[in-house]
């Protein structure tokens, strides 16, 4: 694929939007990822996993929400207009989607587990269904594509240092005190899955976890990324990223 754009949004965080001249990305689901192979790097020989933010049927791109974390994604952040990238996709299994048009649903990120929350929104505006987002930051300057989210539904929002919204943890933000939420859309790191999947549990809504398991392959081949269900261990990157939090072990 092309790299069209280069934005950086912030010193640890860009938005790549990348194009391809084929129909290969009209499958494209909510909560599913590429790999990304590394060119030119001695130390990342292992393809790197990116969550599929937003795609454009019509210009036929895809945008990729990077955040800087090594020498992997620091060498994505700083590619140019015109740049090519490597990628398998479409990988995984994406979120699944409410069957009644009236559900009241809550999608929570924070950091960089906000990207596939774009996308799945933009689907549940189809369908006819207006979402709600929780996002989380350390601080203002970090709470990332907001004009976005804003456009498709009722945003809240949680910052370390009370910079925006709510001061604390996305998971002591007060909308989650409300009981008639239908289903929570999370992903981010697992301590605040965890947290928003209690939250849940409590109130009886369906939840919905995009887990971050390290991935060298994306196609089940490595195991490095596998984890305890119900049913026994799994890949992640085969049998999700995403799960009903029932299908985990989380509250054994």
């Amino acid at each position: 694929m092309t790299v069209i754009e280069n934005l950086r949004l912030t010193d640890r965080f860009s938005m790549l939007t990348l194009q391809h001249h084929s129909d290969s990305l009209s499958d494209i689901l909510p909560g599913q990822f590429l790999q990304v192979r590394i060119d030119d790097s001695k130390t990342t020989f292992l393809r790197r996993p990116i969550s599929i933010c937003d795609v454009n049927r019509e210009t036929r791109t895809l945008r990729l929400l990077v955040r800087r974390a090594g020498d992997g994604t620091n060498r994505l952040c700083d590619l140019e207009a015109d740049s090519s990238l490597n990628v398998i996709l479409p990988l995984g299994n994406g979120f699944s989607l409410p069957e009644a048009g009236n559900a009241k649903v809550l999608l929570a990120g924070g950091g960089v587990g906000v990207a596939p929350l774009l996308l799945l929104g933009k689907k549940l505006v189809e369908t006819g269904i207006r979402p709600a987002f929780l996002l989380g930051a350390r601080s203002k300057q970090e709470l990332l594509i907001m004009d976005e989210f804003a456009k498709l539904g009722d945003v809240f929002v949680s910052t370390d240092d009370g910079s925006a919204g709510e001061k604390g943890l996305i998971t002591e933000n007060s909308v989650l005190a409300d009981r008639t939420w239908d289903r929570f859309y999370c992903c981010g790191p697992k301590p605040m899955m965890v947290g928003i999947a209690k939250a849940g549990k409590r109130i009886g809504a369906r939840v919905d976890v995009s887990l971050e398991n390290m991935m060298a392959c994306g196609v089940g081949a490595c195991l490095c990324c596998v984890e305890k269900t119900v049913r026994g261990n799994v890949c992640v990157c085969t049998e999700g990223p995403v799960f009903n939090v029932e299908d985990l072990t989380w509250f054994d």
